[in-house]
């Protein structure tokens, strides 16, 4: 599972196909889901939908959370709605508590430009009860952990943080950072296009993400080229993993974060994810 994963973050196709074949052939260990869920994976990073899709017709048995979750998260890399649309409901009847998927769909509307769309089913999880689990980040410094939501304000060095939050949207900027909010859902949101007092809401709402407050904290805590260990319990979103990227060329900072899919090390202006996860 271990060379499978690295062929899947690596792009190795071929190599990947290679292996997953040479289980049963050369070592007579019959692939179990977890090989699948691999080789879905790797199909998937690749752009290989149709295949991935095929590979998993085939398996002798029924594809479970992680395999059919993992081709979902192809489709909103690759921007396949519509199979996209159909993996979201067999997800839907294994678990139809798990947010996740159904913020990830709502996501890839917002993409395609259908507001409504994503409005409508973020409503549905809203009629159900549903909530979307709060977003919390946690880096260990000095000792102790210090956890921080979106908008936090409840920690002892809020103030200093804050401040630093700006003068860190500011380098950004400057940088050429600008704030990605086709994902951002708020209520009353119709579909049309955003008066410049809504961009701004949305752009102060990205600027207080939970990633970034933890992030401010920690340069402001650690001495200077220090690296920063973030956890975060839930995926990180598009707009943080870029702005995150910036930041750690400009402050010249490793920062390792590790959320609900993966580890990702931020180092000179890059990520290990290659900017899939």
């Amino acid at each position: 599972m271990a060379v499978l994963s690295a062929c899947s973050h690596s792009g190795l196709v071929d190599q990947g196909y290679h292996y997953f074949h040479s289980l049963e052939s050369e070592y007579g260990t019959t692939p179990k889901i977890e090989h699948y869920a691999c080789m879905v994976d790797l199909l998937g990073r690749a752009g290989h939908l149709e295949e991935a899709v095929m590979l998993i017709k085939k398996m002798p048995m029924y594809p479970n959370e992680v395999v059919l979750g993992s081709l979902l998260g192809s489709c909103n890399a690759h921007g396949k709605l519509q199979l996209g649309e159909r993996i979201l409901q067999e997800l839907i009847e294994m678990d139809q508590h798990n947010t996740e998927y159904h913020v990830l769909l709502s996501n890839m509307y917002a993409l395609e430009g259908k507001q409504e769309k994503a409005n409508s089913l973020r409503q549905i999880l809203k009629s159900r009860g549903i909530r979307k689990v709060p977003g919390v980040s946690s880096i260990y410094v000095g000792g102790d952990i210090h956890q921080f939501s979106a908008g936090d304000k409840s920690h002892p060095l809020t103030k200093e943080i804050y401040h630093a939050l700006n003068n860190m949207i500011q380098r950004l900027r400057l940088a050429g950072y600008e704030p990605n909010t086709t994902t951002q859902v708020f209520p009353g949101s119709d579909g049309r296009e955003d008066s410049s007092e809504e961009m701004e809401e949305k752009e102060q709402a990205l600027f207080l993400h939970s990633e970034k407050l933890a992030v401010c904290f920690g340069l402001l805590s650690t001495k200077p080229g220090a690296p920063l260990y973030i956890f975060k319990n839930l995926r990180i979103c598009q707009d943080c993993h870029a702005a995150i990227k910036i930041v750690s060329k400009i402050y010249n900072r490793e920062i390792v974060i590790r959320d609900r899919n993966r580890f990702h090390c931020f180092k000179h202006g890059s990520c290990s994810c290659s900017d899939y996860w």
